[in-house]
């Protein structure tokens, strides 16, 4: 264990150690960040929709900020806590609905219920948007365009415009692009102990 891990306290003058958490945020926009730009990098005609992202969402997208989600929880970040949490059940629900049919255990979603699903996740994005306005310039920058992207989605969706959902790629891979800067420049603050990049 490290010495980061600790901060010294003095109480009726002993000196004690006091165990110091890390902040799981990093890990949460990161894992966000990096599957968000490689799904927008289908979206916007590069390759198909393969294993790749598929894992990608299961064990970084969903897994690690579901982590980063109950991470914030102990921390008493009920932001956090929500932000994470959702997106990383996001990334398994996306990554089962298109398994399901596959398994022949569900119907595979018609163009109205796959635009429902994005819409609703633009609805809670929207929202939790308005939170950001407390608290950084770099989340709002994240969920604005993620709403934008949800929203362009479900447009692609239930009108089959195929120029609206290269658009929404584009738009992604500015959103996961985003995600991962604020990520890293808070790691790269945090280690050098100031401010390095503006967040």
């Amino acid at each position: 264990m490290g010495e980061e891990e600790y901060s010294t306290i003095t109480i009726d003058g002993n000196k004690l150690l006091k165990h110091t958490q890390a902040n799981p945020a990093p890990l949460g926009l990161i894992a966000f960040g990096l599957t968000t730009v490689l799904l927008n990098f289908h979206n916007a005609g590069y390759f198909g929709l393969s294993s790749m992202i598929l894992a990608m969402g299961l064990a970084y997208g969903g897994t690690a900020q579901i982590i980063a989600g109950a991470m914030e929880y102990k921390n008493g970040n009920t932001f956090a806590t929500v932000a994470f949490s959702s997106y990383g059940l996001f990334w398994y629900s996306f990554v089962i609905l298109l398994l399901l049919p596959k398994l022949n255990l569900a119907l595979a979603p018609d163009a109205a219920s796959l635009a429902a699903y994005l819409f609703m996740w633009g609805v809670f994005t929207a929202v939790m948007f308005v939170g950001t306005l407390k608290i950084s310039r770099g989340l709002q920058v994240i969920f604005a365009t993620l709403a934008i992207l949800f929203f362009l989605l479900a447009l692609g969706e239930i009108t089959g415009n195929a120029t609206i959902t290269l658009i929404a790629g584009y738009e992604g891979i500015l959103t996961g692009l985003s995600a991962m800067y604020v990520g890293l420049a808070e790691v790269i603050n945090e280690t050098h102990g100031r401010k390095v990049l503006p967040t």
